[in-house]
């Protein structure tokens, strides 16, 4: 059975490599996160450790799904809003599930376990953005989300081709 384990600022330093591994794999599919193709390992994992102060003052939550030997197969972060308008608000970001762990329900469960945290919080307003006519946005069209717009060109493929992005907005709580 695959675990849901949210991270510490402590836990991020020793997941920093199967992190790095599972952005890697992302890319590799071609998932538009952020990243191009030259993309490796060593800026893959150090790029996790960017986050670390986040963790600890609890405005980014993360979570990885591990399989039993331990091996991260998924994530997810919520990034909680910190503008005194907008603690209402949370964005999900950076939910990616390993091509191996892929068609068993652990985006869904990863992007479940955000929701809920959202809510949780007291932000009652999720957001997010994904490459358009992507897989991701599938599921956030069967999870209940809206799209509010589209931008064609939005942001770099990691080949390096533009691509459009979907904008999407859910309440909860």
């Amino acid at each position: 059975m695959t675990e849901i384990v949210r991270l510490t600022a402590t836990d991020l330093t020793a997941c920093r490599d199967g992190l790095g591994e599972l952005l890697l794999d992302a890319v590799a599919d071609g998932a538009s996160i952020g990243f191009l193709a030259a993309l490796d390992h060593a800026d893959a994992a150090a790029w996790w450790l960017r986050y670390e102060t986040a963790l600890a003052d609890g405005s980014r939550l993360t979570w990885v799904a591990r399989d039993p030997g331990g091996r991260i197969l998924g994530t997810v972060s919520l990034v909680l809003g910190d503008k005194d308008n907008g603690r209402h608000r949370a964005e999900v970001v950076k939910l990616m599930v390993h091509r191996d762990a892929r068609g068993r329900g652990l985006a869904r469960r990863l992007l479940d376990t955000a929701e809920h945290a959202a809510a949780a919080a007291s932000a009652t307003l999720l957001l997010l953005d994904t490459r358009t006519g992507s897989p991701a946005e599938r599921l956030y069209h069967s999870a209940g989300w809206t799209r509010y717009g589209l931008v064609p060109g939005y942001a770099a493929d990691p080949d390096g081709t533009l691509a459009s992005c979907s904008f999407f907005y859910k309440s909860v709580g």
